[in-house]
């Protein structure tokens, strides 16, 4: 099988993007494209609610750049889905044809349910969450879905979003205090609709679109937040709801000086921030949580899987990806290494107390260690510390994917140090501590099949009072490279676990 590559026109009320994904030959998916325009296409609906010739030939022209930049990457598959702007426009059909014969491309307008619904799957495929209330607002719609047991309940799409807000209460220059609540009322009495929004109460908010993720890039400017990631980032009530009043009095020109917002959404972050935080008090919600992933991600997941796109565990789906993406050594080896670490840590946990979160993250590091030599070889460490870093393992909060980052990578105590010193405000000391130690009994783990030849094929461990005993039972071939190794590890294992290592054979 060939590496296949999807494009996916996502045309929305704000803004029009495309994204190109990649499925390569072992089985991985990456995104290796992506294009955006602003288009505004909901403030270019006329009195009759057609979608003006002007605001047409802006969509078609998108379009046509689009289709070129596909052709570019000998795209398998082309999909155009359009939202509430298409959906909405009383010439619905005949912007259809027209893009259709401009084209070639013909658009399948999602309703409400359907966009929802796509949603909903790229979002359960990145956050490993049970039960909340997911919010996507887009330019022309909101939409509001409560899932239960990582399955749909109920769902509906809202005819408000910030664009089309925005056009009604003219927020350039801010929001008075009778403008606010004016709009909120309009919210709220679009809420009250619907009994399950207001009977679910305290569950998280999940937050998709280009409102929720300029929001955290805000609130991660403001308090200086060292982990350029918006998904899976939490926001707690008090402090959104501060941020929110605060941004709500700013002036159009003052708002574009803040840090986190793009000039596109400086005119619209408003009404947005509004319909987001006006839902979560309504909700009575615990925190908001922002999702990087959404719609165009469900669209994905569905051409990967017709029957069930919901991945029954995303963690390791990520992990698994990230491994058939950077594949440089046998995975006989990568199994080895994992099975010896959790063998050692099992070993160990008592008299380091750890616990079974840290063997969670040791699991995931012992699989990855190696994930760097795609770059080079002699620098692995480094550049596998950079891979995991900038990647997004869905399911896992940000100190986590930096905790295995740090593990997997690890060489010694001082690298240790210096690698994580920017993230001091996600890494304890006392988390560092637990860090080094993981890190050292991947070490071990790793020096027990140096040779990468599972010459280690039978062996029992055994803890003493202060010597960790490797008995080997059968081996390939004589570990001398290994207790070579072993032995450079001694001073670090005395210091940091409290133990001696020994080697011994039959």
């Amino acid at each position: 099988m060939k590496n296949e590559r999807y494009g996916i026109i996502d045309i929305g009320s704000n803004s029009i993007r495309l994204v190109v994904y990649e499925k390569t030959e072992a089985g991985a998916y990456r995104v290796v494209d992506g294009n955006k325009r602003s288009a505004r296409l909901s403030n270019k609906i006329n009195d009759q609610g057609e979608l003006t010739d002007a605001g047409l030939q802006e969509l078609i022209e998108t379009i046509r750049i689009f289709n070129i930049q596909m052709n570019h990457h000998h795209i398998t598959k082309k999909i155009a889905i359009a939202t509430a702007a298409i959906r909405n426009a009383a010439n619905t059909a005949a912007i259809v044809e027209a893009v259709e014969q401009a084209t070639g491309l013909k658009i399948q307008v999602f309703s409400g349910k359907e966009e929802a619904e796509h949603g909903f799957i790229g979002m359960i495929n990145s956050l490993p969450i049970e039960n909340g209330f997911l919010i996507d607002i887009g330019g022309g719609s909101t939409e509001i879905t409560l899932f239960k047991n990582r399955e749909i309940v109920d769902s509906h799409s809202f005819p408000i979003g910030c664009v089309s807000l925005n056009k009604k209460y003219e927020s350039k220059s801010g929001l008075s205090p009778q403008q606010l609540e004016k709009l909120q009322h309009e919210i709220i009495e679009q809420l009250n609709q619907f009994s399950w929004i207001k009977s679910n109460a305290h569950l998280p908010l999940v937050c998709l679109g280009g409102t929720a993720r300029a929001f955290a890039k805000i609130h991660q400017a403001k308090i200086n937040y060292p982990y350029q990631q918006t998904h899976h980032y939490m926001i707690h009530a008090l402090e959104a709801e501060k941020l929110f009043i605060e941004m709500s009095q700013l002036e159009l020109d003052e708002r574009k000086k803040m840090q986190g917002l793009s000039k596109d959404r400086v005119d619209v972050i408003i009404p947005g921030l509004a319909i987001l935080t006006t839902a979560f008090t309504y909700m009575q919600s615990t925190h908001y949580i922002i999702c990087g992933a959404g719609l165009r991600d469900g669209i994905f997941h569905k051409l990967l899987s017709s029957e069930n796109a919901i991945l029954p565990n995303p963690i390791q789906f990520s992990v698994s990806n990230l491994l058939a993406l950077h594949n440089v050594v046998p995975r006989e080896h990568i199994n080895q290494v994992n099975l010896l670490a959790l063998q050692l840590f099992d070993e160990l946990k008592e008299r380091l107390h750890l616990n079974v979160g840290h063997r969670y993250l040791l699991n995931i590091a012992s699989q990855l260690y190696r994930i760097g030599g795609t770059i080079e070889y002699y620098e692995y460490n480094a550049h596998t510390f950079h891979i995991i870093a900038h990647s997004r393992i869905h399911g896992l909060t940000h100190q986590e994917i930096l905790s295995i980052a740090a593990i997997a990578a690890y060489k010694s105590k001082n690298k240790l140090k210096a690698q994580l010193k920017p993230y001091s405000l996600l890494i304890s000391d006392s988390e560092l501590h637990y860090i080094h130690q993981l890190g050292l009994i991947l070490l071990i783990a790793i020096t027990l099949d140096r040779t990468e030849t599972q010459a280690l094929q039978k062996y029992e461990l055994d803890l003493t009072e202060n010597t960790l005993v490797i008995k080997v039972l059968q081996a390939k071939h004589q570990l001398l490279i290994e207790q070579s190794h072993l032995d450079s590890l001694q001073s670090d294992c005395k210091k940091t676990l409290g133990i001696k290592l020994k080697l011994t054979f039959p």
